[in-house]
């Protein structure tokens, strides 16, 4: 990522290529090779003009210059390094914090200086990051941490060590408070900054090539000498292995910040807020309605809509998240944030695609564990922004493989299910295709649950149904109808609350048109369910489930007792 200067200063060379760039059109280009698009490494200020609007930062206060606690010396004593780099870079310390705007959205920013002695953490640098977060927790102001940095500063010893615990514990504070906090990690990121600030956020930006991690390719080989595989710890390493949830190139990133921050500002008060309404709408089946094992096939089409299809024709924007920040990032379910219907919302649903290839990558929409904590984590990251979730679920079921049973199948299911029943904000979830078991159930336990007309949802897949109780999966037919699975079923045991019509024939005949309608039916939906309190929308949603026992008096006299 640095700069090889060749032939003076007009010109110099690509560190990856090797092509010789004229570093005036080098600067055109926001120091990103034209040739090879390698990131070469920004200065401070140019990454803060590169990011903020223009003449829009104001600096929080005087940065004060470190002192030297332990009187430390190497081959040169840490006052002679402090004052070289303060010569060098025309600052105290290596970070600049201020209030500033992008795309006019407010934000408060606090951004590392590699120039100075590697960007690394010692007090004044703790000092600042600490600033800037209560500054941002006190006026309600998302916070943007830009972060190029060696790790802790070795010169001040354990005191470096401990902005790591002073940076995480503000970091967390804002969680509490829900106030948004947004890492952007430049090359390189590595140690106490990687293990407390630059790895906090709520969503978590790189650009690409940028190596990040905690103990750098070097140390790992000196210290365990294991070989590491190519592209280790760069920013597409770290997506893929879904820790990471966007990399950005460095054209895109202002525009990238911006709408994530417009898709968190807060909710405004409909001007009219609907009338509240708790009994299911009557749903009459018409001359559509058909023999259950139809639904089934007709669930199954691959040309229904999907996910993606829903997101990108309702919303008006839409920024996704990736990953579960734990083991990978798995693409049978997709979430994010959007703009829908004039809301600010959460966006969750299993993604199966239309084609071979697609489902092949996406495992025909059959999450690992991985993906119930990407859902789990976007849930977290709704209730903290006070969002509505959407959801949409089209799933055969959970992925029943050796690996997902290895890394916890059940036990994340339970803890889907378990999170999102106590959810304290608006949750609609649509039954648009297949709605299998429990891998269904993770995405639906709802204030108001949708259900296209031609999808099902069961216990159990009807083939599985007919070879557990005959033996074979050729009575399949027989065990659809049997399980009473279809929406006329279900609308009518209460499991589902209203059902959406489909086009004659199906979804896939009119795939734009049973959008649209389930659109106005989310729409609705969130309508009624935006005046309730927290409290009231999960004690609305624990009273729904509560409710799928035992009817009449022996049940109410067990929950008297139970009482």
């Amino acid at each position: 990522m640095t700069t090889a200067r060749t032939g003076g200063d007009a010109w110099t060379r690509c560190p990856n290529c090797s092509s010789y760039l004229y570093r005036k059109r080098l600067d055109r280009y926001a120091k990103v090779c034209p040739d090879c698009r390698h990131h070469l490494r920004l200065s401070l200020d140019e990454r803060l003009d590169l990011l903020l609007d223009r003449d829009s930062f104001h600096p929080l206060g005087e940065i004060p210059a470190p002192n030297d606690p332990l009187g430390f010396a190497d081959s040169r004593p840490y006052s002679q390094r402090l004052a070289a780099a303060q010569r060098k870079t025309g600052r105290p310390d290596a970070i600049a914090a201020g209030t500033a705007t992008i795309g006019g959205n407010p934000v408060v920013v606090a951004a590392l200086d590699f120039a100075f002695m590697g960007g690394s953490v010692g007090t004044v640098v703790g000092d600042v990051l600490v600033g800037a977060a209560r500054r941002a927790g006190a006026t309600r102001t998302p916070l943007l941490i830009v972060s190029a940095s060696g790790g802790a500063r070795m010169q001040e010893g354990c005191l470096s060590l401990m902005q790591l615990a002073r940076t995480a514990q503000e970091i967390a504070r804002l969680r509490e408070a829900g106030v948004l906090v947004i890492n952007l990690n430049t090359h390189p990121t590595f140690g106490g900054a990687t293990a407390s600030f630059s790895s906090l956020g709520d969503v978590i930006i790189a650009e690409p090539g940028s190596l990040v991690g905690f103990a750098g390719p070097q140390v790992i080989r000196q210290t365990i000498r294991e070989a590491l595989p190519p592209e280790f710890q760069t920013a597409e390493f770290l997506h893929e292995r879904g820790l990471v949830d966007m990399v950005v190139p460095r054209e895109s990133l202002r525009e990238s910040l911006a709408g994530l921050l417009r898709l968190h500002r807060p909710a405004e008060a409909p001007a009219q807020p609907p009338a509240r309404r708790d009994e299911p709408r009557r749903w009459q089946p018409g001359p559509a309605a058909t023999d259950p094992w139809e639904v089934v096939c007709r669930a199954r089409n691959v040309d229904r809509p999907t996910t993606i299809d829903y997101v990108h024709r309702l919303s008006d924007e839409f920024v996704e998240l990736r990953g579960d920040r734990v083991h990978g990032d798995d693409p049978a379910v997709v979430g994010g944030v959007a703009r829908l219907a004039g809301r600010n919302v959460v966006v969750i649903g299993h993604q199966k695609g239309h084609d071979t290839a697609e489902m092949v990558r996406r495992n025909f929409g059959m999450p690992h564990p991985e993906g119930y904590r990407k859902a789990m984590r976007l849930m977290r990251h709704a209730e903290r922004f006070g969002l509505p979730v959407v959801t949409f679920v089209d799933t055969a079921g959970a992925y029943p493989g050796l690996q997902a049973e290895e890394r916890g199948q059940g036990s994340v299911i339970a803890e889907c299910i378990a999170a999102m029943s106590r959810l304290r904000v608006p949750v609609v979830s649509v039954l648009t295709g297949e709605g299998g078991s429990g891998g269904a159930l993770a995405l639906a336990v709802a204030n108001r649950v949708l259900m296209l007309e031609y999808s099902y949802y069961s216990v159990i897949s009807p083939e599985g149904c007919s070879t557990i109780l005959w033996g074979s999966a050729t009575r399949a037919p027989e065990a659809a109808a049997a399980l009473r699975l279809t929406a006329p079923d279900l609308l009518e045991l209460g499991i589902v609350d209203d059902v959406v019509l489909e086009p004659a024939g199906g979804a896939h005949t009119d795939p734009a048109g049973t959008v649209d309608r389930v659109g106005e039916a989310i729409t609705a939906a969130l309508g009624e369910l935006s005046t309730r309190s927290g409290a009231d929308l999960r004690d609305q949603r624990h009273a729904r489930f509560d409710a799928f026992g035992r009817l009449g008096a022996d049940a109410e006299l067990y929950r008297a007792g139970a009482a």
